[in-house]
């Protein structure tokens, strides 16, 4: 009987052995970050291939995007309402373009580029002091001014054609120097468009 008891106290401790050592779980695995999918480059390894990084991609800001045409869909009335193409301004009496009358056309003449389905009348405005035909036809020679600095540019004849107004049609309907300043101009008015 003792012997009996001592094999059931043997097979009782290994049973608790048995049970102590399987009730342990196993340990967790250490998570291993997974493997780029752009390895670097192969600095010579054999038989290694890996595949470059594509570049990384800057937007574009749509400013500086030459396809971006923000008055593209604009109709004439709306062109000359927004007043796109800026005026030139002329001393009095005269129809010499100065350097900011230059450089205003200069601006005018990329738009002109970059819209070429864009046809003008030049129109030559004057002051309200002079004769009728006097300013008829100071008007007339400011409209040519403007209209043969822009053929300079390469802006075609067909696209530019010019009207004088005198002084019927003063911007600024004032009866001073800073009025007729403003009144003495060849300003731009687009009549077609795509």
């Amino acid at each position: 009987m003792t012997r009996t008891l001592s094999r059931a106290m043997i097979v009782v401790a290994l049973l608790a052995t048995v049970t102590a050592c399987g009730g342990k779980t196993p340990p967790k695995p250490v998570p291993t970050a997974s493997p780029d999918p752009f390895p670097a480059a192969n600095s010579g390894g054999a038989g290694v291939t890996s595949t470059p990084r594509p570049p990384d991609t800057l937007p574009v800001p749509p400013d500086t995007n030459p396809t971006v045409k923000p008055y593209a869909n604009l109709n004439p009335d709306q062109i000359n309402e927004k007043a796109i193409l800026k005026p030139v301004f002329f001393s009095y009496d005269s129809d010499e373009l100065d350097e900011a009358a230059r450089k205003t056309l200069d601006a005018n003449a990329q738009l002109l580029r970059d819209y070429s389905a864009w046809v003008l009348t030049v129109e030559g405005h004057c002051d309200e002091r002079g004769t009728p035909e006097y300013n008829l036809a100071l008007g007339d020679r400011r409209a040519l001014a403007a209209k043969n600095y822009l053929l300079s540019l390469g802006i075609t004849a067909d696209r530019l054609k010019t009207v004088s107004y005198g002084k019927e049609f003063p911007f600024n309907p004032g009866h001073d120097e800073s009025s007729w300043t403003q009144n003495r101009r060849a300003q731009f008015m687009v009549v077609t468009s795509k």
